[in-house]
């Protein structure tokens, strides 16, 4: 007989179920020991956990597959007990670190929403064989590893050789009669490896598609009989360079001839496949010329992610008019329509600029149609505004002086038919400041659309304790409506309630402080408030405004050890780009910080940091369920939204913040009262600009400051090296575009008042309940509703199709038509 399921092991039933479908327990036992069975006889006699893993996740994939091809197919037309420890084969799968910072998380929580909403959408992207490097903290110093995520192989892709497609690079332009021809070219061939994107509860799969970099047979070898053979087959490795590695800055633009034909590789290739699938389709209609392409915007819908994706508005425009012979016009109609383009970042050294020298090398019609584009956009500008040269430079896709440059962003405005912000302050800003002139001639092009984050993962799975304690409460429906977390504000004033949540809280603190103390080999007192400041290490995020926090706060106990003091584990967790040096010395300075505080017997438990190695998915999922604070201090104006603040949301962390990116809407639904606000708004930062910023003044003004700062410069934090963080401190002074000291005084106070709530462990907790009841608006489903409403024209369907073992025709509704990509 066998033992009861513990809960843990319950939810994991449970979020099973929802994805694979409720198929017998007999059933999943059996494809995973057929799995199980594969892999010994293969390979060996003693199954290892790994084996263990990649059963289950076959297993789980095979009961995907049905529902998948289910699913495309409608779109063509119109509690398992395994007895495994779940928790050791969730350790065994690897992180896949495809993107940057939050932007490739934000990507994947939209793939959830759209299969979860039956939007008939694609997701495309490379399938880097190195991902986002591994972050090792040695010394204090981060040291970069190769990220071998495919190492063990990827249970959950397929390859599909048959829709390998060409794409083309470098070569020259023939004009002639019958229209422009690109000659010569290089051939790299993109091989698309699917893999299932499974809905919530709706047996809809869908697909994201990641191209690999394939070299052809006769790549460099057709002069090998008067070469080097040898030479020619290892030159093959330069074509399938494209897809090896992820470049890893987040917020700043590198140009980089590798990073534009990866730019170019992943546009090329999934134009083709929609194109393909546009031809294939009944929509696809011909007539005595070819194929007509009337309906393309209607049927398929692209949303540029940022300006990566931009070279896609010059190589459409390329198909539609050098190989399907369309007049530019009408090509130029259809790929504005077929075009939207969302902005996340307002950082100037973000935004693409690329060398006009490299696009001709590298892309030479694309510079051409370019120019073509530019031409026709600067003549329509001419038009309206007669003689305002500076109008011109301003709005033009070329930069002249020094290097002649191509704005991406401009590309992507002007080729598109809607440019969306990520939260209400950032749309504004760049409506106008950032591309204030595009959006005084086209004010109806400019929308904004909020982020959000999908609830499946980043509440029921890292958080399943919260989850059901709510659903407890108002039911399970609010797994796919989160605006039904409004009910639990009339759950304010249940003492049970507010219990349960601070139990909950207090098991996911007890949890995570094992983990640290295992990982960091340092003493965690889990009553303590767990202060957290986890994302990408950069200048605006100012994680130095919180370390200076840090030692203020050590400061303070050293002084009077014996007045009260609210006892803190301060986490800061991110990964510095490897060639940003100021970031890499943040990292530095803060582990000095955390060896100093951390040894100091005068300090003990009330005060401890930890810099969390390598921040990842996998490691959000742990730390946020067990946060009481959440730390969003980038400078207001800076941070086009952030997603980490609503997680923190979502799973009962108080946040301490600016007014900048999503913070404004989550003060204006949880109401200003319930977070703790602080510092200069965008209009101060502004005038503060407009004045000159002085940082010596804060300095000399106020003694807390120029202690901790004269630490740092003293060598304090770093004795055998005094004058290590010598640059750091010059930065704070001199160049500090995020004015870390004029915001300092009014960060200690508010967190004094953070401290002084602690202390009212049930006032804390009313405090939360207020929150996570605010937090709907900030689900991906609301998010992707609103681009598929405003933007992609299609509607979300409630259809459940059916399981594989139905009929077809059981379906309740029909799919909505329109493809978003």
């Amino acid at each position: 007989m066998s033992r009861p399921l513990s809960d843990q092991e319950r939810r994991k039933q449970i979020s099973i179920r929802g994805i694979v479908g409720a198929e017998s327990v007999a059933e999943l036992k059996r494809g995973f020991n057929r799995h199980l069975h594969f892999t010994l006889v293969k390979d060996r006699n003693v199954a290892t956990p790994r084996d263990y893993y990649f059963a289950l996740a076959h297993t789980v994939r095979d009961h995907l597959v049905g529902r998948w091809i289910r699913t495309q197919q409608y779109y063509y037309e119109k509690d398992p007990k395994l007895g495994l420890d779940m928790e050791e084969l969730e350790e065994i799968e690897e992180d896949a670190g495809l993107g940057n910072g939050g932007l490739g998380r934000l990507a994947a929580c939209f793939l959830d929403s759209m299969a979860t909403l039956g939007l008939a959408a694609y997701g495309y992207g490379i399938r880097y064989e190195y991902g986002i490097f591994n972050q090792k903290i040695r010394d204090g110093w981060q040291v970069e590893e190769a990220d071998d995520w495919l190492r063990h192989g990827n249970p959950w892709e397929k390859a599909r050789p048959e829709y390998m497609l060409p794409v083309h690079f470098y070569g020259r332009v023939e004009h002639a009669a019958t229209g422009a021809k690109w000659v010569d070219t290089q051939v790299v061939l993109a091989l698309p490896y699917d893999t299932p994107v499974p809905g919530y509860l709706n047996n809809t799969v869908n697909t994201m598609r990641l191209w690999s970099a394939r070299a052809p047979n006769d790549f460099n070898l057709r002069d090998f009989n008067v070469g080097d053979y040898i030479q020619a087959v290892l030159d093959r490795n330069l074509a399938e360079n494209i897809s090896r590695v992820l470049y890893p800055n987040d917020n700043f633009f590198e140009g980089k001839e590798l990073r534009l034909k990866q730019e170019y590789f992943v546009v090329a290739a999934t134009l083709q496949d929609i194109i393909r699938r546009f031809k294939a389709s009944k929509f696809g209609s011909t007539d005595s010329v070819g194929i007509v392409f009337d309906s393309f915007p209607d049927q398929v819908a692209i949303q540029l992610n940022d300006t990566h994706p931009a070279m896609a508005i010059p190589e459409l425009m390329r198909i539609f008019v050098d190989i399907e012979k369309l007049p530019w016009n009408k090509a130029w109609d259809i790929t504005k329509r077929t075009f939207a383009y969302t902005n996340h970042t307002v950082l100037p050294e973000a935004l693409e600029r690329w060398p006009v020298d490299l696009v001709e090398k590298l892309l030479p019609r694309h510079l051409q149609i370019i120019y073509e584009i530019n031409q026709r956009h600067l003549d329509h500008i001419a038009f309206l505004f007669p003689n305002d040269v500076d109008r011109l430079q301003r709005m033009s896709l070329i930069e002249e002086g020094g290097t002649k440059r191509i704005n991406m962003a401009h590309l992507c405005i002007v080729g598109s038919h809607a440019v969306n912000g990520v939260a209400k302050i950032h749309s504004e800003i760049v409506k106008t400041q950032v591309f204030e002139d595009f959006a005084a001639l086209e004010p109806e092009k400019f929308q904004n659309k909020t982020n959000g984050i999908t609830p499946r993962r980043w509440l029921l799975l890292c958080n399943p304790g919260l989850a059901e304690l709510i659903a407890e409460k108002i039911g399970e429906d609010y797994v796919r409506d989160l605006s039904q977390l409004t009910k639990l504000h009339g759950c304010v004033d249940d003492d049970l309630f507010i219990r349960e949540v601070a139990k909950v809280k207090q098991e996911n603190k007890v949890k995570f402080a094992l983990y640290l103390e295992k990982e960091y080999k340092v003493k965690i007192n889990p009553s303590s408030m767990f202060d957290v400041h986890v994302k990408r290490i950069h200048e605006y995020k100012r994680q130095l405004m919180n370390c200076l926090h840090i030692i203020t706060m050590y400061n303070r106990i050293r002084k009077d050890p014996a007045k009260l003091f609210v006892p803190r584990t301060v986490i800061i967790g991110g990964k510095a780009a490897p060639g940003y040096h100021m970031a890499k010395m943040i990292i530095k300075l803060i582990n000095a910080v955390a060896q100093v505080v951390n040894n100091d017997p005068i300090v003990g438990s009330k005060l401890k940091v930890i810099f969390l190695e390598n921040y990842r998915v996998s490691l959000a999922e742990k730390v946020i369920p067990a946060t009481d604070l959440s730390e969003q201090i980038s400078t207001a104006g800076t941070e086009a939204s952030g997603t980490g603040n609503m997680k923190f949301m979502l799973n009962g962390a108080l946040t301490i913040g600016t007014m900048d990116g999503a913070n404004v809407e989550m003060a204006e639904e949880a109401g200003e009262e319930n977070l703790f606000i602080f510092g200069m708004r965008v209009e101060d930062v502004t005038e503060l600009d407009r004045e000159g910023y002085n940082a010596q003044k804060y300095y000399n003004q106020l003694p807390e400051l120029k202690e901790a700062v004269d630490q740092i410069k003293s060598g304090f934090f770093s004795p055998e090296e005094p004058e290590l963080f010598s640059d750091v401190v010059n930065m704070l002074f001199h160049h500090d575009r995020f004015k870390v000291f004029a915001d300092y005084e009014a960060y200690v106070r508010c967190q004094e008042k953070v401290s002084e709530l602690y202390l009212n462990s049930k006032a804390w907790t009313k405090m939360v309940i207020r929150n996570i009841a605010a937090a709907g608006k900030f689900s991906s489903d609301r998010t992707i509703k609103e681009y598929a409403r405003d933007i992609w024209h299609v509607e979300p369907s409630n259809l459940k199709i059916p399981p594989p073992n139905e009929p077809r025709d059981t379906a309740e509704q029909s799919t909505p038509n329109g493809t978003a990509a």
